[in-house]
C-alpha cells in the first residue's frame, strides 16, 4: 500500500468522540500531510470510520478501529482494536451500551462538580461535544467548564479537576481490560494496549499477553527514548506488534502531520493487517 518510508499515523480521532474536525476532514488533513495509512480510533464508536473511508477513496488507507475504554483498579486504561469488523453483534452491543454508560459517566462527573462549587449544565457539555458525536467524554466537559468561566484553558479543567487524579473524576467502567481485548478479537480485529503508563507496563503486561493481547502502542509525541525503548524491548520479549500513532484530537495539538511515523517501524503490524 505504501514504501518502507510511507508515513503512517494510527492514532487520530473525530468529531463522532472528542475530536475537532469531522472525519472527512481528517482525512483531509491526513492527506495534505502526506499520510498514506491511518486509523480512526475514536472512543468508544466507530460512527465515524465509513464516513473516513469514503473521504480517502483508498488515499489514504483507513484502518477500521476504535478505542475502548476499559478500567484497571478504577484507572482508565484503553485497548485499540485495529481492522476490525465494524459490524459484529458483539461490537455493536457495547457501543449501545458504552454510549449510555459514558452519559451516565457525565452526568456523575458534573454532578461532582457541582459539589465543588462548579456549574456546569448538561446541555452545554452536549453543545460542545455537537451533533455528530456518539460518544462523551471528558474533552467536552473541559470546554463547557472553559465556557463557563471556571477554568482558564482546558489542560487546567484537567490539571485541577477531571484528570485521573481529579476530585472530579469518575473511571469509564466500562469493562476490564481482557474483557476488552476478547471484544476486539471477536471484531477480528488486532489488539493494542494505547499509551501504556511507564508505572504500569511492567506488572500488568504479562497478565494482558496472557489474555491475548497483541501489540503496543510504542511510537508516540515526545515519549522519552529510553521509554520507547523499553517498549520496544517489551514488544520482543512477548512476541507483540509495535504500534503508533499521534493521538491527534485537533489543532490544539498542532499541525496533523507534525508527527513522523514510517512505515517500516510498524511494518509487522500493517502486514499483520494485510496492508
Amino acid at each position: 500500500m505504501t514504501g518502507d518510508n510511507g508515513r503512517v499515523d494510527l492514532h487520530l480521532h473525530s468529531t463522532a468522540s472528542d475530536g475537532g474536525l469531522p472525519p472527512a476532514q481528517v482525512v483531509e488533513r491526513a492527506r495534505a500531510a502526506g499520510i498514506q495509512v491511518i486509523a480512526l480510533t475514536d472512543h468508544d464508536t466507530t460512527a465515524g470510520v465509513d464516513a473516513a473511508a469514503a473521504a480517502a477513496h483508498g488515499q489514504p488507507y483507513v484502518i477500521p478501529a476504535i478505542e475502548i475504554s476499559a478500567a484497571h483498579d478504577g484507572r482508565d486504561l484503553h485497548i485499540l482494536g485495529y481492522f476490525i469488523d465494524t459490524g459484529t453483534p458483539a461490537l455493536i452491543d457495547y457501543l449501545g451500551r458504552a454510549g449510555t454508560a459514558r452519559v451516565d459517566r457525565m452526568r456523575e462527573m458534573i454532578e461532582r462538580l457541582a459539589s465543588l462549587d462548579l456549574a456546569v449544565e448538561f446541555d452545554a457539555v452536549l453543545a460542545e461535544a455537537g451533533p455528530d458525536a456518539a460518544s462523551l467524554a471528558r474533552p467536552h466537559l473541559a470546554r463547557a467548564m472553559h465556557a463557563a468561566g471556571h477554568v482558564d484553558s482546558i489542560s487546567e479543567a484537567f490539571d485541577r479537576f477531571i484528570g485521573d487524579e481529579g476530585p472530579a473524576y469518575v473511571a469509564a467502567r466500562l469493562m476490564d481490560v481482557p474483557a476488552a481485548i476478547d471484544l476486539v478479537h471477536q471484531a477480528d480485529g488486532i489488539a493494542v494496549w494505547a499509551h501504556p503508563p511507564p508505572a504500569l507496563l511492567q506488572p500488568l503486561l504479562p497478565s494482558f499477553v496472557e489474555a491475548g493481547l497483541d501489540g503496543l502502542e510504542c511510537y508516540r509525541p515526545r515519549l522519552p527514548d529510553h521509554e520507547l525503548q523499553r517498549l520496544l524491548r517489551e514488544v520482543r520479549r512477548h512476541r507483540l506488534v509495535a504500534t503508533g500513532g499521534s493521538d491527534w484530537h485537533g489543532d490544539w495539538q498542532g499541525d496533523l502531520g507534525s508527527f513522523r511515523l514510517h512505515r517500516h517501524q510498524v511494518q509487522e503490524f500493517l502486514e499483520l493487517g494485510g496492508v
